[in-house]
């Protein structure tokens, strides 16, 4: 079974909301710091609001001076299949913004930052990579471990490599590497007031 097969959307989509999913099992690839960057440049152009762009990605590429430092930042969970990843990163976003030289609250600077990780992702999947968001990371150590101000939010892991094979992944965590359906639209919109 193909995965447009598997998931179909009830409305008409670009087929690559339909194809990208977040695989766990990766090859030994290595990726560019050339193709890394355009991922990079594919969150640059994320919308948000007022232009505030409060993103930040951290990044280590398997086998450079950070990998294991990164790496170590998972809970073991995650280790077991990411240390395959071509690079492993963690996405921040600035919880304050300067107007007019005024230090501001940025209330919308996890919103925003989700915008600029989608971005990634797709563009990712539209050159052939995965990427997985994990939430299984060590949100007391990164801060003091990254050097990280305390302005700043950890939101999430992520994983990056070209899709592998399920042999590549110990038995127990095979049947997580499939994709996954949605729930319909029904359950998450509403014309007026909150419906649930």
């Amino acid at each position: 079974m193909t995965i447009t097969e598997f998931r179909k959307p009830d409305h008409p989509v670009n087929p690559m909301f339909i194809e990208r999913w977040s695989h766990i099992s990766f090859t030994d690839e290595e990726i560019s710091d050339e193709q890394l960057f355009s991922l990079f440049e594919a969150a640059r152009w994320a919308p948000s609001s007022s232009n505030s762009q409060p993103w930040c990605f951290l990044y280590a590429k398997r086998g450079d001076a950070n990998w294991e430092r990164f790496l170590n930042l998972l809970v073991e969970g995650n280790r077991v299949w990411a240390h395959k990843a071509a690079a492993l990163l963690f996405v921040l976003s600035a919880n304050t913004t300067v107007h007019r030289d005024q230090v501001l609250p940025l209330r919308n600077h996890s919103f925003d930052t989700g915008a600029a990780w989608a971005s990634f992702a797709f563009q990712a999947h539209l050159d052939g990579w995965s990427t997985r968001a994990m939430g299984g990371i060590n949100l007391d150590a990164i801060p003091s471990a990254l050097n990280i101000p305390k302005d700043y939010t950890v939101e999430i892991g992520l994983a990056v490599g070209r899709p592998g094979p399920i042999e590549n992944l110990p038995e127990k965590l095979r049947g997580r590497e499939v994709p996954n359906t949605r729930r319909p639209i029904t359950e998450f919109i509403a014309n007026g007031n909150f419906a649930w």
